[in-house]
């Protein structure tokens, strides 16, 4: 499957549009395009990356993408390199600019779901290295939380110290956290 931009239609945007009105093409954001036929996908994340290539789930979207929360975000939490201007979308996407130094550590790629395309993502350390980093902003209960499920699915505490010595004020609250649950 691929994701169609007006840019990248080849015959201008009319031939593009009349695709639309014929069924061929399906709007699924301002000037992303799916074929009709597509099989279901998460389009926030479709977007995401249509937009930034650069664009990699974080905070709580990570979190419960591996199973750390019970939590639902509200918008697809996506992070780009601090600098990089945040495009306009449809979707239920909120920004967050990462410093570039800090912005490839933990970072993984996924497959989107009913899709060939790919975004980046948070390591489950990461992610919840920063719910402690970004507490005030998803709240300190989600990354508390994060830290007790996390060792039950396999998590080393050593490997989260590591990724949170890495990332600005972190480490202390980590090592906080890990303290009193042990």
């Amino acid at each position: 499957m691929r994701i169609l931009t007006p840019s990248a239609a080849g015959h201008g945007r009319s031939a593009l549009y009349r695709g639309v009105r014929r069924g061929t093409w399906s709007r699924i954001a301002r000037g992303v395009y799916l074929p009709a036929d597509a099989p279901a996908s998460d389009w926030d994340a479709l977007e995401a990356v249509t937009r930034r290539p650069e664009a990699t789930v974080c905070l709580d979207s990570a979190l419960a993408h591996h199973e750390l929360t019970d939590a639902i975000p509200d918008a697809l939490n996506v992070a780009i390199p601090r600098g990089e201007r945040a495009r306009v979308v449809d979707g239920a996407i909120r920004w967050h600019r990462f410093d570039r130094g800090t912005f490839d550590v933990g970072r993984e790629v996924m497959q989107i779901a009913g899709s060939d395309h790919e975004i980046g993502i948070y390591s489950p350390e990461r992610a919840v290295a920063d719910g402690f980093r970004l507490r005030a902003f998803i709240g300190y209960e989600i990354a508390r939380d994060a830290t007790k499920e996390w060792p039950r699915r396999g998590g080393k505490p050593a490997v989260l110290v590591q990724v949170a010595a890495q990332l600005p004020r972190t480490k202390f609250p980590v090592l906080q956290t890990l303290e009193i649950l042990a």
